[in-house]
């Protein structure tokens, strides 16, 4: 695979909040510390903040350690009732709220353990001496204003404090640090991009987790570069701290940023490929005359004219249709049918694919099975074996 970074050039990551989404922040690191991209700064808020300092300390297998075996006990002290109710990935986000609402009145959760996985983990003078800046963000509640803090300039022995302050979510306990009480920044500030963009950093990384909070809309000045990591699964609640949640986030993070890193397509899948939309239309055009009126038949039965008309015209646009897929053209619509079929028969999704990888695994799934999209003919350029069954694809999109 090519690279489709310059890995000479120097890159900032900003680090977004959002808790229990955290993992995938340290697997997306993995993957841009396994190319050797090199990191001159870290913005962070809240959970993006722990993560920032974990990477200022280049500790990968300290980070991944942490997160695989995370729980709502290395958090904050409270009773599994509750924890449940606060957990729960059942109703609505307002259902979620009126649970926050009503365990904060009621005193908010003993975060002792996150102190003392803050006292354990956290090298300051490692931290300080570093080669990446770190800036962190939190919000004092005191004096009412976001903090936007410069690490390096902090008294020594105030890095803990700091980060503690910056991840004070609603229904963690509220207690005060050195006379002044502060709170997660999330709903002023979730993704400090500006903490970057003021200090002058033009290649500027998002390591996105979509947390509950803000994005402060910034002005990027000319020559800036601004590129995001970002999930296209869910992540999980964002109090959800357990450890299954968390090595599968850890995963999908560091594929995601192996997405970015070498421009890999799909919507899904992860797929190693670089053909020109020609070569897809190659792909669609080369097959069997039989298959093309079994597809015109199964997609445009009513339609007149010369098989490839039907098919050009009338019967790849159904399909799309059919998958649901807009603005496209004959490489998306290829390689979104080839998703669609692997997700339907269940192909592992945490690989890197080639094109005819993924349709021999499919092919031979297919035959184990009885019934088929009938656009998988396509594909595979032969007649269907079993039933064939126009919804299946609707289905699963919708499971």
């Amino acid at each position: 695979m090519e690279l489709k970074i310059d890995l000479n050039k120097e890159y900032a990551l900003c680090l977004e909040g959002g808790g229990a989404k955290g993992a995938y922040q340290i697997g997306a690191w993995h993957a841009l510390r396994e190319v050797g991209m090199k990191i001159n700064a870290v913005a962070g808020t809240s959970v993006g903040a722990l993560n920032a300092a974990l990477i200022c300390m280049g500790d990968l297998e300290r980070a991944e350690d942490i997160w695989s075996h995370i729980s709502h006990s290395r958090v904050m002290e409270v009773e599994q009732e509750k924890a449940d109710l606060l957990f729960s990935q059942e109703g609505t986000l307002l259902d979620w709220i009126h649970a926050v609402l009503k365990y904060t009145v009621e005193g908010g959760a003993d975060i002792t353990p996150l102190k003392e996985l803050i006292a354990d983990f956290i090298d300051e003078e490692k931290i300080k001496t570093g080669n990446i800046a770190f800036f962190l963000h939190t919000f004092c509640r005191t004096d009412k204003k976001e903090l936007d803090v410069d690490v390096r300039e902090l008294e020594d022995g105030l890095l803990p404090d700091y980060l503690l302050a910056s991840a004070y979510l609603p229904v963690f306990k509220q207690e005060k640090l050195h006379g002044k009480s502060y709170m997660d920044p999330g709903m002023f500030n979730n993704v400090p991009l500006d903490s970057l963009i003021k200090r002058g950093y033009q290649d500027i990384i998002l390591l996105r987790i979509f947390g509950l909070g803000r994005y402060k809309p910034v002005e990027i000045p000319e020559g800036v570069h601004i590129s995001s990591i970002q999930p296209r699964v869910n992540l999980g609640n964002m109090l959800n701290f357990n450890s299954r949640q968390s090595v599968k986030n850890l995963r999908t993070g560091y594929f995601d940023a192996k997405r970015y890193l070498y421009g890999l397509a799909g919507k899904m899948y992860y797929i190693d490929e670089s053909e020109k939309e020609c070569d897809y239309v190659k792909r669609l055009i080369n097959i069997n005359i039989e298959v093309m009126q079994y597809v015109n038949e199964a997609y445009a039965p009513k339609q007149e004219g010369s098989v490839y008309r039907i098919y050009f015209e009338h019967t790849l646009g159904v399909i799309a249709e059919t998958l649901k897929l807009k603005a496209y053209d004959y490489k998306d619509l290829y390689l979104f049918m080839v998703e669609q079929a692997a997700r339907l028969c269940k192909l592992p999704r945490y690989h890197i694919y080639k094109i005819e990888e993924m349709i021999t695994a499919i092919k031979e799934r297919w035959e184990q099975k009885d019934i088929a999209p009938a656009f998988l003919a396509v594909l595979l350029n032969q007649l269907p074996v079993g039933e064939v069954n126009q919804e299946s694809v609707t289905e699963s999109r919708n499971q």
